[in-house]
């Protein structure tokens, strides 16, 4: 996939469908092994220019990523009825409807959180995260080694700390001003497993490497305490809590690619129809967000018969809405722009971040799926991804 079709310009396609940009869907662990690579090749570059003598040192070039055929996805049922609730009042900047044919719940943008996202040049020693809400400026929050921030940072629904595995496999968690830093454990997955906050925000979802004994496998671990408690029910990778009613999705790993929806006890465990199985059209091995009632969720899924699925890694992008119960895809108001992520919020809403050549909108969309409203991003953030979607 070249330059010029990732800049193709989507405005003559309708509403229903979303033409998937791939570029930053190559293979994950190969670009982290790169990132990891041309790290080290910057540090190694250092030291031979401050030294005046020293042994040679052998660095391997990052190697080349391979790009994935496009997937074209069409977007066209229309969402399952749902139960209205009454959404939360918010301190959030409001956000007027649009004058025809808009929603006319009182709806806002939440703050977001974002991290870097994949460019494919050089990458630094350090990345960090940013906050930002529509009508104040962005944010800077906490510094952390790049390729965490890159590939598993994650903050909690408070708001108020974040979590991320080293390339050692060490779990640490801070305030988001990055005061507060402390080591929870060792021997984390950063790659499947990577740290997954519930709702309450003082729990995490985490795999354990068996490097760590007796307590390998995938569990909760507490903040505070540090106690750990197995989660037998999450046997896959890139767990997502729904934020109001306790349900739990995560993607089944290579030998289902699909997608699990149950609680932590295992109760009403059940796939995504449409996803993974033999004869299914679709397979699915990312998660970005899942509804608060659990009835929807976005994600990215690609044609069973893709060259390249991917890999462990997480990825963040969205190229679908589904109903959990029925798989069909949900409709929602694009207005010919590409798709590339989705957050739920806490009231049943979304944030769907759009591209436009090289602009960015995010557009806000009631539980319904009607339009609310949008909102221009800031160039400074075009180079980043949404991790979180906050209240």
């Amino acid at each position: 996939m070249n330059e010029e079709r990732l800049r193709l310009d989507l405005n003559d396609l309708a509403d229903e469908v979303d033409r998937v940009d791939l570029r930053d869907r190559a293979l994950r662990t190969s670009r982290r092994l790169g990132i990891q690579r041309t790290i080290a090749t910057s540090a190694a570059a250092l030291v031979l220019i401050a030294a005046a003598t020293g042994a040679a040192l052998a660095i391997r070039p990052e190697r080349a990523l391979d790009p994935m055929p496009a997937d074209s996805p069409t977007i066209s049922i229309s969402p399952s009825p749902t139960p209205d609730p009454t959404p939360s009042p918010s301190t959030s900047s409001l956000v007027a409807p649009p004058p025809d044919g808009s929603s006319g719940t009182t709806v806002t943008f939440g703050r977001l959180v974002y991290g870097p996202a994949s460019s494919g040049g050089d990458y630094p020693a350090t990345g960090h995260l940013l906050s930002w809400q529509p009508g104040d400026a962005p944010d800077r929050l906490l510094d952390l080694p790049f390729v965490a921030a890159l590939t598993n940072a994650t903050v909690s629904p408070d708001g108020r700390r974040a979590a991320w595995v080293e390339d050692n496999g060490a779990l640490w968690v801070a305030n988001v001003d990055g005061s507060g830093r402390r080591k929870l454990s060792d021997g984390v997955d950063n790659n499947c497993g990577s740290p997954a906050w519930l709702p309450n925000s003082r729990q995490l979802t985490v795999r354990l490497n068996p490097a760590a004994g007796a307590s390998a496998g995938a569990g909760l671990l507490d903040v505070s305490s540090g106690a750990y408690t197995k989660l037998p029910v999450f046997d896959g990778c890139h767990a997502v809590w729904a934020a109001a009613s306790g349900t739990l999705a995560f993607a089944g790993g290579s030998s289902t690619a699909g997608v699990v929806i149950t609680d932590r006890t295992g109760a009403g465990r059940r796939t995504i129809p449409g996803l993974g199985g033999k004869s299914s059209e679709y397979v699915c091995f990312d998660i970005a967000s899942l509804a608060p009632d659990g009835r929807r969720i976005a994600l990215f899924r690609i044609k069973r018969d893709s060259e390249t699925y991917g890999d462990a890694g997480r990825d963040l992008i969205a190229n679908a809405v589904l109903d959990t119960r029925t798989g069909k895809a949900v409709t929602l108001p694009l207005g010919g722009r590409q798709m590339r992520q989705v957050f739920f919020q806490s009231d049943g809403s979304m944030v769907v971040r759009l591209r436009s050549n090289d602009r960015y909108t995010l557009l806000l969309v009631d539980e319904n799926g009607k339009k609310v409203g949008e909102q221009p991003e800031p160039t400074s953030l075009r180079n980043m991804q949404i991790v979180n979607a906050l209240d």
